[in-house]
């Protein structure tokens, strides 16, 4: 298994349906080191996705360290997006609600 695949694991664990309710998404994760993931929400509920979506909501890019860092509460998101470590492409107020999404 992927280290990356262990993150988004472990974020499929930590959804909160409530924090999602009424919410249709699809994040897109580009990992520059790493498998890339898409995590589609509908409905109350997220399903876990390899590769690249045709249609994302949202695309974050960013390293696995990165994410990592951000999911576990030691780096704050948007601290690591005004620093460059983060780039996003879409709907980026969408991507402020991802540690309210999947808390830690």
């Amino acid at each position: 298994m992927s280290d990356s695949k262990t993150v988004f694991d472990a974020m499929l664990n930590r959804f909160d349906a409530d924090e999602a309710d009424d919410m249709e998404a699809i994040f897109q994760f580009d990992l520059d080191d790493a498998d890339s993931y898409h995590l589609s929400i509908a409905d109350g509920s997220c399903i876990m996705g390899e590769g690249e979506h045709d249609d994302p909501t949202v695309t974050l890019s960013m390293d696995l360290a990165t994410l990592k860092e951000v999911m576990s509460g030691e780096l704050d998101g948007m601290a690591a997006f005004m620093q460059g470590k983060i780039r996003a492409d879409g709907d980026i107020m969408l991507a402020t609600k991802l540690t309210q999404i999947f808390p830690n």
